[in-house]
């Protein structure tokens, strides 16, 4: 196998490596923004009453605590933007 062909090769591996890295972010980034609106959907549903669980109470109220220092502009809907 002459320089060139090895040169070659390892280029191709370096591609194949560098893509599967970027299709991992990718996948971390979509599991990130799911948990985000899994949780953004909980906290609608739990402070409209139509769920409920003690482990949610504290971080609903902590929730509310935080939107009502920064003037309740807008909820969680506006800090995603």
């Amino acid at each position: 196998m002459s320089f060139l062909d090895k040169a070659k090769a390892a280029a191709e591996q370096a591609r194949i490596r560098a893509q599967e890295g970027l299709e991992e972010v990718q996948t971390r980034r979509d599991l990130a923004q799911a948990y985000w609106n899994l949780g953004h959907k909980t906290y609608e549903l739990a402070n409209a009453g139509a769920i409920s669980h003690p482990e949610l109470d504290p971080l609903i109220a902590q929730i509310g605590e935080l939107e009502s220092r920064e003037g309740g502009g807008g909820g969680p809907q506006a800090a995603a933007t």
